[in-house]
This record gives structure tokens, sequence and C-alpha cells, in this order.
């Protein structure tokens, strides 16, 4: 401590030792914070445009809610479950699947995503399609779909969309 500080009263020498203590742990939260805010754009580095899926040849499109094919890979969107468009059970299911679709068309083609493992570890479901989950800013695509009702959380209880 130096010697300015040893002639304070002990009040005040602990106020200044507190303020100097808050000042450094402010200081490096925020290049924290901005490590973090970097990390996060630079992670996202995939790109695409994604037209619906139409005939067999398929590299980058989106079948439904929570399939794409992607650079040739079809991709089982890992966290999500939506609504059914190819055999749905009922009308208002036809309708909510083609609203979870053009949304999820709308992210993915909204700017750079990242692709990444699913919470489970799995890598592939019992049709061979790659399990990934999309990402934006460290942030699930698909649970954006599950906020705005269009889409289930995987795993949790099925919900009848009928």
């Amino acid at each position: 401590m130096g010697m300015a500080l040893r002639t304070l009263p002990f009040h005040l020498r602990l106020t200044c030792a507190s303020l100097a203590a808050f000042a450094t742990m402010a200081f490096t939260s925020s290049l924290s914070g901005i490590a973090q805010a970097q990390a996060s754009e630079v992670a996202d580095t995939e790109r695409a445009h994604f037209p619906v899926c139409v005939g067999s040849g398929r590299i980058t499109c989106i079948v439904d809610g929570d399939t794409i094919w992607y650079r040739g890979t079809k991709i089982r969107i890992a966290d999500i479950d939506t609504p059914e468009v190819s055999r749905p059970s009922c009308p208002r299911e036809a309708r909510l699947g083609g609203e979870a679709t053009a949304r999820m068309q709308a992210l993915l083609s909204a700017g750079p995503f990242s692709l990444g493992p699913s919470a489970d570890g799995r890598t592939s479901d019992h049709y061979g399609r790659a399990l990934q989950v999309v990402t934006r800013n460290g942030q699930s695509l698909g649970m954006a779909l599950v906020r705005e009702g269009l889409a289930e959380e995987w795993g949790g209880p099925r919900i009848n969309w009928c």
C-alpha cells in the first residue's frame, strides 16, 4: 500500500481498496464480454439460401421445419420437432407445418449460422439423417420456432398439432 494511503483512516483505506478491486473486476468482465461477442461473431461461418426442396437433386434446400439439405447432406435439426408437411394428420397440422417451414427457411437464409452436434451426442437418426443443431450468435434457430409455437423441443412431451 502506498505511503499516501497509509495516512488515511482505516475506513477510507478500505473504501479505496474496494473501489480498486471493483474497477479491476469490471474491466476484466468487460474484456471477457468483448471476447465472447467476438468469438460468437467469428463462429458463424456457414451461409446459404434455402429454397424449398423439389425433385430429387437436393443440394441445399429445406424439406420442412426440422429437415434441410445442406451441401448435399440431409440434416435433421436435432433440438426440435415441427408439425408434418408431407403427411399431416389434419388441416391445422398442415398449416402449422407450412408456417414452421417458411419460418426456418427465413431464419436460415437471413445470415451466417453454425452447425453443431446434438446435445445427446448422436450424429445420425434412424433414417440416416445427420443430426445437427443450427445456431446464430450462439442461439438455437430451432428454439426460436419453439418460442413462436411452431415447434416443440426435441425429447419433450409430444404435441398433438391437431
